[in-house]
């Protein structure tokens, strides 16, 4: 599934440039003015504000009891996969068939190694990013096969939209990562399109990646790839990249999650371990319901990765969302999704994990008004809730089903006010702007006193995108809307991309072993 309603893909070292060229009409000089543009990458967030909080000491005992009762109670399915069921029964649980019932306890002690934070390593090092702790890494849609394209077009995504949307990834200041299947290209075979986004995500960007996990054989090919990058050892000793393993709610790890987790947790490369909830659906209509099944569910497989390897990293992930009970279909931004988010990093923290959830989700069909409110009420909720890691920051559309460069361009520009608010309050002696009190006094402005004429470049942030303008400049300007003015923005970023420096002989090696792999085997389209 991984994080989208349709079964996809056989399942689930230099710096950016700014633009060669200025003055390209009103959406440019709203970028240049903003400092937001292409290029201008601004490093992971280091959260100064603190976390939001919805439950209390006696309601997270309550989950966390009740948790342990459906672990030990009902317990967890390990589906079609020998050696883990083995292992658990070696760990002292209780397995019956393919049903894995846990001790009270004994998924917490093993989860005692697991890292609080760690690195996650860039191909350039600048890049990298801290996940844990008050980190916050945003990185783009994941799972569409659709894309919404800058000529208006619903269509189904190519591996030249999968490129594009790296390279937007790549360009924008807030995406910390280049993220992993940030579209799903149909017109490569489904056994060899991996090979393709692994290479693009490499060539195109120098932010880190997450890898494959449609398939065993797919994460390995990953690590080998990222070992061609960064050598033998520095992957089996560093994390170079974050991989997501769903669990099939209700209350199941199937063979192809269980292959994936193994294959990287063993060479020592992170799993987000998240739990695909639609409430009502795949777990309990109930917010308690809800984060007690999710508890149950990333306590499993999370603690699983411990058994295969001591220390290595994982994240206690979430995907919510409700579902309308009049048509079945998922909704987003709605209240009880965000309590959800909000209880579970409760959860993540006194475990001692990362957590993972939320981004720019929405239901709606175009990037209009519903997209703006849905993505808006999940973005905030998800800074505020301490989340470490966030998946689907920019370009999700239409329930998870379409990938929009209009919609990235109008998130990732959320996503820089996000930043900035993550900042919190400057009370340094600027920051209290007491000489700008005493020059100016009662009654006069601060238009042109020193602190304003110091301070107005980067006091506020400017975004690139919003028209603030009088209503005789907009109609000057042709009378655009927002997200005309992204089509606009968006087209201006691809036509000034510059791919960040890959070493030849690196670029080279990848694409002998791409060569040799897709040779390999037949084309399979399903």
């Amino acid at each position: 599934m991984n994080d989208t309603p349709v079964e996809l893909e056989g399942s689930s070292e230099g710096r950016g440039r700014r633009s060669r060229s200025e003055g390209r009409g009103a959406a440019a000089r709203r970028a240049s003015r903003s400092g937001g543009g292409p290029g201008v990458s601004q490093p992971y967030i280091q959260r100064k504000i603190k976390e939001y909080e919805v439950l209390d000491e006696e309601g997270l005992a309550l989950i966390e009891k009740n948790a342990d009762t459906v672990l030990e109670e009902t317990g967890i399915e390990f589906r079609d996969d020998a050696e883990a069921l083995a292992l658990w029964k070696e760990a002292g649980a209780d397995v019956r068939g393919q049903r894995v019932h846990f001790p009270k306890g004994l998924c917490r002690e093993l989860l005692k190694t697991a890292p609080s934070t760690f690195t996650w390593n860039a191909r350039n090092p600048e890049r990298n990013c801290q996940v844990g702790g008050k980190a916050t890494i945003f990185a783009p849609v994941y799972g569409p096969p659709f894309v919404r394209d800058l000529d208006g077009n619903r269509r189904y995504a190519t591996i030249e939209d999968f490129r594009n949307f790296v390279k937007l990834a790549y360009m924008a200041p807030s995406v910390h990562s280049s993220g992993g299947t940030v579209c799903e290209p149909v017109d490569v075979p489904v056994n060899k399109r991996h090979l393709d986004m692994i290479y693009s995500h490499i060539k195109y960007s120098d932010k880190p990646f997450m890898g494959s996990v449609t398939a065993p054989e797919r994460a390995e090919d990953t690590i080998a790839m990222a070992k061609i990058v960064f050598g033998d050892d520095y992957v089996e000793n560093n994390t170079v990249t974050l991989n997501l393993i769903n669990a099939n709610s209700p209350m199941v790890f199937d063979e192809t999650m269980v292959g994936a987790l193994k294959v990287y947790a063993r060479h020592n490369q992170a799993c987000v371990l998240s739990p695909f909830i639609l409430s009502g659906a795949m777990s309990p209509v109930t917010v308690a319901g809800t984060l007690t099944q999710i508890l149950a569910e990333v306590l499993a497989g999370a603690s699983f990765t411990q058994l295969i390897r001591k220390g290595a990293p994982v994240l206690f992930g979430t995907f919510a969302a409700s579902i309308s009970m009049q048509s079945g279909a998922p909704t987003f931004g709605t209240p009880e999704p965000s309590l959800v988010s909000y209880g579970a990093a409760q959860l993540a923290r006194r475990l001692g994990l990362p957590f993972r959830t939320g981004g720019g989700l929405c239901g709606s069909k175009v990037p209009d008004a519903q997209a703006a409110y849905e993505s808006a009420n999940t973005l905030n909720t998800t800074l505020l809730a301490g989340t470490n890691f966030v998946l689907h920051a920019a370009g999700w559309l239409e329930g998870g089903l379409v990938s929009s460069y209009e919609k990235f361009m109008m998130d990732q520009d959320q996503l820089g006010m996000l930043q900035k608010m993550a900042e919190g309050v400057d009370l340094s002696e600027n920051g209290q702007a007491m000489d700008a009190i005493r020059e100016v006094g009662p009654g006069s402005h601060y238009l042109g006193c020193d602190h304003t004429r110091a301070n107005f470049q980067t006091a506020f942030y400017r975004s690139p995108l919003m028209d603030n303008n009088s209503f005789e400049q907009w109609e000057l300007e042709g009378q655009k809307r927002m997200e005309e003015r992204a089509n606009a923005l968006c087209r201006s970023w691809l036509d000034s991309y510059e791919a960040p420096y890959l070493d030849p002989a690196i670029d080279e090696a990848l694409i002998e072993f791409v060569t040799k792999k897709k040779d390999s085997m037949p084309d399979a389209f399903t």
